[in-house]
């Protein structure tokens, strides 16, 4: 321990003496100034949701002047997660509850709306109708513990909309109701005959599916004709594991998409006439990832096209000459080397509001014109971003020991030849049906300032590669989906981008258990680990999940293990196979990973002689959410990595400490 502590000393000192440029934090720290814009049917206004310290609003702004018109914020922790233009003067709007920077948001199931003068705003349903809304001047409605979300805008209609309403309680059932968006007035159109539902319309506004699962979780897919028509059970996961998800109809209703699973590879875009079950048509597949999202025409619920995210992204349409086909590749043209998508388009199709972003740049938004062909800058999500002076990502594929192709990112740092470079491995969380993408990252490119590569790999389990893909990594916590890790640390010293003695892990969440595990079964491959409010005994989480629903219990068992095999895959259990330095941060509000695994991980640690700082807010949760405390965890990261990888430190840095650290 002594000896550690010396030899770290000299590299602070030798570090801090070197006349290398230190990393400015500022620039990945701060927030980006909006999140989503949408323009308005009619074109006079945008709706933008913008990320405050402790919350996200809507604001509403006069296009041509750009002066706020109106706006809707929420009390701390309360955040705008979806809105949408029910008419050209009216918007509905979604909100979740969110603890900590990396926390998932947690719908509320409340609605909300107001109008694009501010005026008129009122909470529709949900549970928050009890009260007159926290730190507002809504008006209460009928007291009624449901969540609600928005189903159907109903493009053709200015007052009313789908929405489900679900009962508060384990395991429910869903009801679609058709709701009036200025009284919030409910008429019931149909039930789910399914627990825990999503429904889809067709373009009239009818509910046709409904797909849930029992606390079993095995989805069933329910068709119906028509309004009032009996459900008919068409997919059922318990006889045949493929499912398939509707996304959409034709123009005239008479065909239904759907995205379908495969057994081996990618997902599908497909089909059927409606009725017709046995007699899919494919219409879109790539040969590598699921399709990302659905691209629609305007004003309907008709899919046109889809995009895919591969190594970068691309867009496909069933109909190549289509009019959306068209646009796309006009716009696609116009910004080559990044990525577009269309947010929204005003009714009569001029005004198109585009998005466009990369892997060195947060995004700009266009207002494009398709009569005059003339794109106007509108504004940008981070302006103080200069992404020519960002790293790029190169998207590569690394072979696993089973010969299972990984999909993965390297960013190395601007201007490097990409050789013997310290390096950071950064597994994501989830870790199930999340990946890695190719987009704009801060914390990445901060590593990449501070001279490191990065590697990000999209390990077995992860999602967008097909449900085979995604199965293989069920119960393989610590098993295969580690090995992953392990060998594409190995590809990148046989490739020569990574120097074999400067190898960091470090990761949240999921990412955080990897890289303790990782640590515990490869001694000898890392020089340190970092772990950012990670879980580390599996037990105890299992336990946690069982207690929070019975479907939660049983995903758990399915996927993480049985309880009693799950203390041989838990990094707290293994600190004495530990032998490098390891950083621990944690919130003590965190509902996702309480901070007990961080504790304990720590406390074994340092019983087994290890060495480890730590990092705790009690006010914060599943990441840190505050400025300042974004920065202080940061400028304490860089330097634990500077001390054994020798990379470089933040210029400036809070010296305030957490709750508790060390």
């Amino acid at each position: 321990m002594k000896k550690w502590i010396a030899a770290s000393m000299l590299a602070l000192v030798a570090t801090t003496a070197s006349p290398v440029r230190a990393v400015d934090l500022d620039a990945y720290v701060k927030r980006d100034s909006f999140t989503d814009i949408k323009i308005s049917p009619n074109g006079d206004y945008y709706a933008a949701t913008v990320l405050l310290e402790d919350r996200t609003a809507l604001v509403v702004l006069n296009r041509e002047t750009l002066e706020v018109t109106g706006n809707f914020t929420l009390e701390r922790n309360t955040h705008v997660i979806g809105f949408q233009w029910v008419s050209p003067e009216r918007l509905v709007i979604s909100t979740a509850q969110k603890f900590g920077l990396l926390a998932q948001p947690l719908p509320d199931g409340n609605l909300y709306a107001i109008n694009a003068d501010g005026s008129r705003a009122e909470i529709l349903a949900g549970q928050s109708v009890a009260s007159p809304g926290p730190g507002t001047t809504i008006k209460p409605k009928k007291v009624e513990p449901v969540q609600a979300y928005l189903v159907d805008d109903l493009p053709a209609e200015d007052k009313f909309v789908v929405v489900s309403i679900t009962p508060f309680n384990q395991d429910p059932f869903t009801r679609a109701d058709r709701m009036d968006v200025f009284t919030g007035r409910r008429i019931q159109l149909a039930a789910a005959p399914v627990r825990n539902a999503r429904m889809t319309t067709d373009n009239a506004g009818e509910v046709r599916f409904a797909i849930g699962a029992d606390v079993d979780n095995a989805l069933k897919l329910y068709y119906r004709a028509k309004a009032g028509a009996d459900w008919e059970l068409i997919r059922d996961e318990d006889v045949n594991p493929l499912i398939e998800r509707p996304v959409g109809f034709s123009a005239d209703d008479n065909v239904a998409y759907f995205i379908a699973e495969r057994s081996q590879g990618p997902d599908a875009i497909v089909a059927y006439d409606v009725g017709k079950w046995d007699a899919p048509r494919e219409v879109a597949r790539d040969a590598s990832v699921d399709p990302d999202h659905l691209i629609y025409r305007n004003n309907t619920h008709q899919p046109v096209g889809v995009m895919f995210m591969g190594g970068t992204p691309r867009t496909a349409f069933f109909d190549p000459e289509s009019s959306e086909a068209r646009l796309y590749k006009s716009l696609e043209a116009a910004f080559p080397g990044q990525a577009v998508s269309v947010t929204s388009t005003t009714d009569d199709n001029r005004l198109v509001l585009v998005a466009v972003w990369s892997d060195t740049s947060p995004g700009d938004y266009f207002l494009f014109d398709t009569v005059a062909k003339k794109a106007n800058h509108v504004v940008s999500r981070a302006q103080w971003i200069d992404p020519d002076a960002m790293a790029r990502m190169r998207s590569v594929t690394i072979p696993a020991r089973d010969g299972l192709p990984l999909q993965a990112y390297l960013t190395v740092p601007a201007g490097s030849d990409g050789k013997s470079l310290p390096t950071i491995v950064l597994p994501h969380g989830g870790p199930y049906g999340i990946r890695d993408y190719w987009t704009f990252q801060p914390e990445v490119q901060m590593l990449a300032d501070a001279g490191y590569a990065v590697l990000q790999v999209n390990f077995r389990g992860s999602g967008g590669f097909g449900k085979a893909f995604k199965q293989a990594g069920a119960r393989q916590w610590g098993k295969a989906m580690q090995d992953d890790l392990t060998d594409a640390t190995r590809w990148a010293i046989e490739q020569g981008h990574a120097d074999p003695a400067r190898i960091c892990l470090y990761g949240a969440s999921y990412g955080a258990y990897a890289s303790l595990m990782g640590v515990a079964k490869e001694p000898s491959l890392y020089r340190c680990a970092a772990g950012y409010v990670g879980v580390y005994d599996l037990p105890a989480m299992q336990k946690q999940d069982a207690r929070d629903s019975s479907s939660l219990g049983n995903w758990s068992k399915d996927w993480v293990g049985d309880v009693d095999t799950l203390g041989d895959v838990s990094p707290n259990r293994f600190a004495e196979r530990i032998k490098v330095p390891v950083f621990l941060a944690a919130g003590g509000e965190d509902e996702v990973a309480p901070v007990t695994h961080t504790e304990m991980m720590e406390r074994a640690l340092k019983q087994a002689g290890v060495p480890v700082e730590s990092l705790y807010y009690r006010d914060e949760g599943h990441g840190f959410y505050k400025e300042e405390h974004r920065r202080e965890f940061y400028t304490r990261l860089l330097a634990f990595f500077a001390r054994s990888l020798g990379g470089e430190v933040a210029t400036t840095g809070s010296t305030q400490q957490g709750a508790a650290g060390n």
